[in-house]
């Protein structure tokens, strides 16, 4: 198997289902916490590019989003976003993970992990 990326936060609990879930399958993975090691802003734009926008990588639910003042919650531009993320890395959605082919995906269900095994 391939070794994958794995990007989040060490506290996070979905994070930690994540890592488990990829412990039990025996698949290898490179942990990446965020707020340690801040995702570089093209790598976040290559992210949102692959996931399909800023709304899929970015977790509108969490409660970093809801804090935010309304005029935040409308960057106008992808410049705006990044400088957004880099001020709240925790907006990200959890985990990003980056398989070894490229592909990306951002949050954890077992189900959709298992569908990326193959």
């Amino acid at each position: 198997m391939k070794a994958l990326r794995l990007y989040g936060l060490k506290r996070c609990s979905t994070c930690v289902k994540a890592m488990a879930w990829l412990d039990e399958q025996g698949q290898p993975y490179e942990f990446i916490d965020y707020r340690d090691e801040p995702v570089p802003a093209p790598v976040l734009a290559d992210w949102k590019d692959k996931l399909g926008g800023w709304e899929k990588l970015v977790n509108r639910a969490s409660m970093t989003w809801r804090n935010l003042p309304e005029q935040r919650k409308a960057p106008k531009d992808d410049a705006e976003w990044l400088a957004l993320i880099a001020e709240f890395p925790t907006l990200v959605r959890r985990p990003v993970r980056v398989d070894a082919d490229g592909r990306v995906n951002a949050g954890f269900s077992a189900k959709k992990y298992e569908e990326l095994k193959g």
